[in-house]
Protein backbone atom coordinates (compact mmCIF):
# COMPACT_ATOMS: atom_id res chain seq x y z
CA UNK A 1 0.00 0.00 0.00
CA UNK A 2 1.00 3.38 -0.71
CA UNK A 3 0.26 6.98 0.50
CA UNK A 4 1.49 10.22 0.04
CA UNK A 5 4.51 11.18 1.86
CA UNK A 6 2.73 13.51 5.17
CA UNK A 7 5.48 16.47 6.04
CA UNK A 8 7.26 19.00 3.39
CA UNK A 9 9.56 19.63 6.19
CA UNK A 10 12.80 17.26 5.79
CA UNK A 11 15.82 16.22 8.58
CA UNK A 12 18.30 15.56 5.99
CA UNK A 13 20.55 13.66 7.54
CA UNK A 14 23.68 12.49 5.73
CA UNK A 15 26.20 9.71 6.48
CA UNK A 16 29.52 10.80 6.90
CA UNK A 17 30.90 7.77 4.82
CA UNK A 18 28.68 9.28 1.60
CA UNK A 19 30.65 12.17 2.12
CA UNK A 20 33.46 10.96 1.94
CA UNK A 21 32.85 8.33 -0.70
CA UNK A 22 30.97 10.90 -2.93
CA UNK A 23 30.83 14.02 -1.87
CA UNK A 24 29.13 15.37 -5.36
CA UNK A 25 26.80 13.41 -4.97
CA UNK A 26 25.83 14.43 -1.85
CA UNK A 27 26.15 18.08 -2.85
CA UNK A 28 23.79 17.67 -5.91
CA UNK A 29 21.61 15.88 -3.44
CA UNK A 30 21.26 18.66 -0.62
CA UNK A 31 20.76 20.96 -3.59
CA UNK A 32 17.62 19.44 -5.17
CA UNK A 33 16.00 19.00 -1.63
CA UNK A 34 16.91 22.34 -0.01
CA UNK A 35 15.20 24.17 -3.26
CA UNK A 36 12.15 21.63 -2.77
CA UNK A 37 11.48 21.89 0.34
CA UNK A 38 12.37 23.17 3.98
CA UNK A 39 15.05 20.81 4.69
CA UNK A 40 17.49 21.40 8.02
CA UNK A 41 21.00 19.39 6.96
CA UNK A 42 22.75 17.81 9.58
CA UNK A 43 26.05 15.94 8.90
CA UNK A 44 26.87 13.65 12.00
CA UNK A 45 30.72 12.52 12.47
CA UNK A 46 29.82 9.27 13.39
CA UNK A 47 26.72 6.35 14.62
CA UNK A 48 26.28 8.24 18.18
CA UNK A 49 25.46 11.70 16.49
CA UNK A 50 23.65 10.02 13.23
CA UNK A 51 21.13 8.43 16.54
CA UNK A 52 20.96 12.01 17.47
CA UNK A 53 19.61 13.71 14.93
CA UNK A 54 17.27 11.01 13.82
CA UNK A 55 16.00 11.42 17.62
CA UNK A 56 15.23 14.66 17.25
CA UNK A 57 13.70 15.38 13.84
CA UNK A 58 10.21 16.30 15.46
CA UNK A 59 7.56 16.43 12.60
CA UNK A 60 10.22 16.49 9.91
CA UNK A 61 10.42 13.37 7.87
CA UNK A 62 13.63 12.28 7.75
CA UNK A 63 15.94 11.97 4.83
CA UNK A 64 18.76 9.16 4.80
CA UNK A 65 21.96 10.38 2.47
CA UNK A 66 24.05 7.34 2.55
CA UNK A 67 24.77 3.58 1.69
CA UNK A 68 22.59 0.95 2.49
CA UNK A 69 24.17 0.18 6.25
CA UNK A 70 23.31 3.61 6.42
CA UNK A 71 19.49 2.68 5.65
CA UNK A 72 19.78 0.11 7.72
CA UNK A 73 20.91 1.93 10.37
CA UNK A 74 18.46 4.06 10.26
CA UNK A 75 15.29 1.09 10.16
CA UNK A 76 17.31 -0.22 13.32
CA UNK A 77 17.40 2.97 15.41
CA UNK A 78 13.58 3.80 14.60
CA UNK A 79 12.34 0.45 15.05
CA UNK A 80 14.04 0.06 18.39
CA UNK A 81 12.69 3.45 19.48
CA UNK A 82 8.86 1.67 18.37
CA UNK A 83 8.97 4.76 15.82
CA UNK A 84 8.67 2.99 12.71
CA UNK A 85 4.88 3.20 12.47
CA UNK A 86 3.47 6.64 11.17
CA UNK A 87 7.40 7.77 10.21
CA UNK A 88 7.95 7.53 5.63
CA UNK A 89 11.30 7.41 5.77
CA UNK A 90 13.39 8.11 2.74
CA UNK A 91 16.88 7.69 0.91
CA UNK A 92 19.10 8.97 -1.21
CA UNK A 93 21.57 6.39 -2.22
CA UNK A 94 25.42 7.45 -2.31
CA UNK A 95 27.33 4.49 -2.56
CA UNK A 96 26.82 0.86 -2.13
CA UNK A 97 22.97 0.49 -2.53
CA UNK A 98 22.25 -2.83 -4.03
CA UNK A 99 19.43 -3.07 -1.02
CA UNK A 100 18.22 0.62 -1.32
CA UNK A 101 17.51 -0.61 -5.38
CA UNK A 102 15.79 -3.50 -4.96
CA UNK A 103 13.34 -1.20 -2.47
CA UNK A 104 12.52 0.58 -5.35
CA UNK A 105 14.60 3.77 -4.58
CA UNK A 106 15.63 5.07 -8.04
CA UNK A 107 19.47 5.52 -8.74
CA UNK A 108 21.47 8.91 -9.14
CA UNK A 109 20.83 11.89 -6.83
CA UNK A 110 18.71 14.21 -9.12
CA UNK A 111 16.31 11.10 -9.66
CA UNK A 112 16.41 9.96 -5.73
CA UNK A 113 16.22 13.32 -4.45
CA UNK A 114 13.22 13.81 -6.66
CA UNK A 115 11.52 10.91 -5.82
CA UNK A 116 12.08 12.04 -1.78
CA UNK A 117 9.97 15.22 -2.87
CA UNK A 118 7.44 13.92 -5.01
CA UNK A 119 6.66 9.94 -4.41
CA UNK A 120 4.73 8.32 -2.38
CA UNK A 121 5.49 5.98 0.58
CA UNK A 122 5.37 2.45 0.71
CA UNK A 123 4.45 0.28 3.59
CA UNK A 124 7.17 -2.84 3.16
CA UNK A 125 7.62 -6.20 5.68
CA UNK A 126 10.56 -6.42 7.56
CA UNK A 127 12.10 -9.33 9.33
CA UNK A 128 13.21 -8.80 13.28
CA UNK A 129 15.36 -11.05 14.97
CA UNK A 130 14.95 -12.21 18.92
CA UNK A 131 17.89 -10.03 19.31
CA UNK A 132 15.84 -6.90 18.29
CA UNK A 133 17.64 -6.31 14.99
CA UNK A 134 15.82 -5.95 11.56
CA UNK A 135 16.91 -7.24 8.00
CA UNK A 136 15.12 -5.09 5.34
CA UNK A 137 15.97 -7.01 2.10
CA UNK A 138 17.49 -10.64 2.49
CA UNK A 139 19.13 -13.13 5.17
CA UNK A 140 21.78 -15.66 4.10
CA UNK A 141 23.01 -17.59 6.57
CA UNK A 142 26.46 -18.90 4.58
CA UNK A 143 27.84 -22.74 4.42
CA UNK A 144 30.99 -21.74 6.71
CA UNK A 145 30.87 -21.00 10.38
CA UNK A 146 33.35 -18.02 9.39
CA UNK A 147 31.80 -14.47 8.05
CA UNK A 148 31.47 -14.56 4.49
CA UNK A 149 33.30 -10.99 3.89
CA UNK A 150 34.38 -10.93 0.36
CA UNK A 151 37.93 -11.66 -0.95
CA UNK A 152 39.47 -8.63 -2.80
CA UNK A 153 42.17 -9.44 -5.36
CA UNK A 154 45.47 -7.95 -3.60
CA UNK A 155 44.47 -10.54 -0.92
CA UNK A 156 47.61 -13.16 -0.41
CA UNK A 157 46.84 -16.74 -2.59
CA UNK A 158 46.99 -18.95 0.77
CA UNK A 159 44.01 -16.86 2.44
CA UNK A 160 42.16 -16.82 -0.64
CA UNK A 161 42.61 -20.73 -0.43
CA UNK A 162 41.16 -20.68 3.42
CA UNK A 163 38.21 -18.71 3.02
CA UNK A 164 37.25 -20.98 -0.31
CA UNK A 165 38.12 -23.85 2.25
CA UNK A 166 36.54 -23.00 4.80
CA UNK A 167 33.52 -22.00 2.96
CA UNK A 168 33.10 -25.27 1.24
CA UNK A 169 32.20 -26.75 4.74
CA UNK A 170 28.32 -27.78 4.92
CA UNK A 171 26.69 -27.00 8.24
CA UNK A 172 24.76 -28.64 10.20
CA UNK A 173 21.33 -26.82 10.96
CA UNK A 174 17.82 -27.08 12.53
CA UNK A 175 15.49 -25.13 10.53
CA UNK A 176 11.94 -24.44 11.68
CA UNK A 177 9.24 -22.60 10.22
CA UNK A 178 6.21 -21.55 12.33
CA UNK A 179 7.27 -24.12 14.45
CA UNK A 180 7.70 -27.20 11.94
CA UNK A 181 11.11 -28.62 11.50
CA UNK A 182 11.55 -28.71 7.74
CA UNK A 183 15.22 -29.68 7.98
CA UNK A 184 17.51 -31.36 10.63
CA UNK A 185 20.70 -31.89 11.94
CA UNK A 186 21.55 -35.08 10.47
CA UNK A 187 21.28 -33.41 7.05
CA UNK A 188 24.26 -30.93 6.14
CA UNK A 189 22.76 -27.92 4.01
CA UNK A 190 25.25 -25.79 1.65
CA UNK A 191 22.73 -22.60 2.76
CA UNK A 192 19.75 -20.95 4.14
CA UNK A 193 18.08 -17.82 2.79
CA UNK A 194 15.11 -15.72 4.10
CA UNK A 195 13.59 -13.24 2.43
CA UNK A 196 10.47 -11.04 3.85
CA UNK A 197 7.71 -11.72 1.31
CA UNK A 198 4.58 -10.16 1.03
CA UNK A 199 1.34 -10.01 3.39
CA UNK A 200 3.59 -11.34 6.49
CA UNK A 201 4.98 -14.41 5.08
CA UNK A 202 8.65 -15.30 4.74
CA UNK A 203 10.29 -16.47 1.32
CA UNK A 204 12.65 -19.35 2.88
CA UNK A 205 15.50 -21.46 0.76
CA UNK A 206 17.45 -24.54 1.83
CA UNK A 207 19.72 -25.98 -0.17
CA UNK A 208 20.78 -29.39 1.63
CA UNK A 209 24.21 -31.15 0.62
CA UNK A 210 24.35 -33.27 -2.43
CA UNK A 211 27.04 -35.68 -2.96
CA UNK A 212 25.61 -36.30 -6.99
CA UNK A 213 24.00 -34.30 -9.02
CA UNK A 214 22.82 -30.87 -7.59
CA UNK A 215 20.23 -31.07 -5.06
CA UNK A 216 16.94 -29.45 -5.13
CA UNK A 217 16.04 -26.24 -3.11
CA UNK A 218 13.81 -26.62 -0.38
CA UNK A 219 11.73 -24.05 -0.58
CA UNK A 220 8.55 -22.83 1.98
CA UNK A 221 7.32 -20.02 3.40
CA UNK A 222 6.25 -18.89 7.08
CA UNK A 223 5.60 -15.97 9.57
CA UNK A 224 8.43 -17.61 12.14
CA UNK A 225 12.04 -18.78 11.33
CA UNK A 226 14.15 -20.62 13.78
CA UNK A 227 17.63 -21.74 13.05
CA UNK A 228 19.59 -23.51 15.38
CA UNK A 229 22.59 -25.75 15.33
CA UNK A 230 26.65 -25.32 15.43
CA UNK A 231 28.04 -21.68 15.14
CA UNK A 232 27.08 -19.74 12.86
CA UNK A 233 27.02 -16.17 10.87
CA UNK A 234 24.41 -14.81 9.31
CA UNK A 235 24.42 -11.81 6.42
CA UNK A 236 21.27 -9.39 7.27
CA UNK A 237 21.30 -7.02 4.51
CA UNK A 238 25.05 -5.13 4.39
CA UNK A 239 25.83 -6.59 7.77
CA UNK A 240 27.45 -9.74 8.86
CA UNK A 241 26.63 -11.22 12.56
CA UNK A 242 27.45 -13.91 14.78
CA UNK A 243 28.31 -16.33 15.61
CA UNK A 244 25.53 -17.78 17.46
CA UNK A 245 23.69 -21.31 17.84
CA UNK A 246 19.88 -19.96 17.59
CA UNK A 247 18.33 -17.18 16.14
CA UNK A 248 14.44 -16.70 15.38
CA UNK A 249 13.19 -13.90 13.09
CA UNK A 250 9.89 -13.31 12.65
CA UNK A 251 8.08 -11.18 9.99
CA UNK A 252 6.58 -7.68 10.94
CA UNK A 253 4.02 -6.86 8.30
CA UNK A 254 3.96 -3.28 6.80
CA UNK A 255 6.20 -2.49 9.82
CA UNK A 256 7.81 0.51 7.90
CA UNK A 257 7.53 2.92 5.05
CA UNK A 258 9.59 3.97 2.41
CA UNK A 259 9.12 6.95 0.21
CA UNK A 260 9.60 5.84 -3.30
CA UNK A 261 8.61 7.11 -7.17
CA UNK A 262 4.98 7.39 -7.40
CA UNK A 263 2.84 5.40 -10.29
Amino acid sequence: MATSATSDQLLVIIDPMARHTDGESVRIAKDVLSAGAAAKVCMPDGPEEFARALGRRGSRRPVVVGDDRALVRAVGLLHRHRELAGCALSVVPVGSAGLARSLGVPGGPVASARAVLEGVSRQLDLLVDDSDGVVLGSLGIPPASVPAEPVGAGTRPWLRTLVRTLAARPARLRVEIDGVTVIDLDRPVESVSVTPGVRGVAEVEIRPVSLGAESTPLRSCGRTVTVTGEDFHYRADAETSGPVRRRTWRVAEGAWGLVVPGP
